[in-house]
């Protein structure tokens, strides 16, 4: 069997002054000496999507939830591990009446390439026993229906974000979440779950290669969740089919966030596509081939297939309504306009 070494990591803690306030001494093992297959089988956890977190966010302000986040302490020494794994004596711990014995552990430590996916494990099979439902998209979100009351958790890694209709739910548990959020970006509170995205895109932008820049905005209700701005990989020949190809790519991501809604009991009709360019939305809905769209691949009308069964619909947005827009064209004018309708706040020192 292989023996796997371990040694000391130590670690000054401050205070919000910048003092020390306490030291730190953690053991890890070196992993790198585990042989795939012997040591270890699977090391792959799931991660949840900073997209899932925002949906997350978004579904607490339109219900009005509490929403906490707690930090799980030595969270990896939690998990246990099926493989047969022995580690040395620690340095400074050295048993000089056995010094050839080792250590077989029962439960992971840090540094062991299983470590990961044993915390998941555990805590998994904890919320499972205890009634709570895995997401069917995402596999960190876990949901419990109990007295026409919902409690949420999603998990990231050793963070857990819990939130509940229940107003006394774990006061005395967890802090509440900071107001502020990565970006600055405002979630108001009281509107509809309706989930609208914006998809926009340049004509040969990139004055290297003549390549077309597709940007995209998803919002669920006020809040936006997901954004991206993205060269396309094929020379669009025409300004509708750089439109055309971008509304494909963002019809991936609406699919993708209508299924996520199933997990959280919201099951939505259509989600709507806002375009300002009239040729890109006839293209969507006409299922002809025409002389000046037949260089477009096969595989980019999986928009229209989707539209013609009801997915997602494809409507008209004026340009200057088009909030993608700030992601394809950097035009100085109607930057804070668009910035607006982000949700960006201004940071105020």
């Amino acid at each position: 069997m292989t023996i796997i070494g371990t040694k000391w990591v130590f670690r000054n803690k401050f205070d919000e002054n910048g003092v020390v306030s306490r030291n730190k001494a953690r053991l890890v093992s070196q992993g790198y000496n585990q042989q795939e297959g012997i040591d270890y089988e699977e090391t792959y956890v799931p991660i949840a999507r900073l997209e899932s977190i925002r949906i997350l966010l978004a579904y607490a302000c339109t219900l009005d939830f509490k929403l906490f986040q707690m930090d799980v302490k030595s969270a990896f020494l939690n998990g246990f591990i099926n493989e047969e794994v022995y580690v040395a004596q620690p340095p400074g711990f050295i048993n000089f009446a056995k010094p050839n014995h080792v250590y077989r552990l029962k439960k992971a430590l840090y540094g062991l390439k299983q470590t990961p996916k044993a915390w998941y494990d555990r805590l998994k099979a904890f919320l499972i026993k205890h009634d709570y439902t895995m997401g069917m998209v995402d596999n960190t979100l876990f949901t419990k229906n109990k007295d026409l009351n919902l409690i949420i958790v999603q998990i990231y890694v050793d963070d857990i974000i819990f939130g509940s209709t229940y107003q006394e739910m774990c006061d005395d548990f967890a802090k509440i979440m900071h107001d502020e959020f990565e970006m600055r970006l405002w979630y108001p509170k009281g509107f509809d779950i309706e989930t609208i995205v914006y998809a926009d895109s340049d004509y040969a932008g990139d004055y290297v290669d003549l390549k077309s820049t597709s940007g995209i905005c998803t919002f669920i209700g006020c809040c936006l969740t997901s954004w991206f701005s993205k060269k396309q990989t094929a020379l669009a020949i025409s300004t509708t089919k750089a439109e055309y190809v971008s509304a494909g790519n963002v019809c991936q991501q609406a699919l993708w966030m209508k299924q996520a809604l199933v997990d959280y009991g919201i099951r939505l009709d259509e989600i709507p596509i806002m375009r300002d360019n009239k040729r890109a939305i006839d293209l969507s809905k006409n299922p002809i081939q025409q002389s000046r769209t037949k260089h477009i691949e096969i595989h980019h009308h999986f928009l229209r297939d989707n539209v013609q069964k009801g997915n997602i619909s494809i409507e008209k947005v004026s340009s200057k309504d088009n909030i993608a827009d700030i992601l394809t064209k950097p035009k100085r004018k109607p930057f804070n306009y668009l910035r607006i309708g982000l949700g960006m706040m201004e940071q105020i020192d």
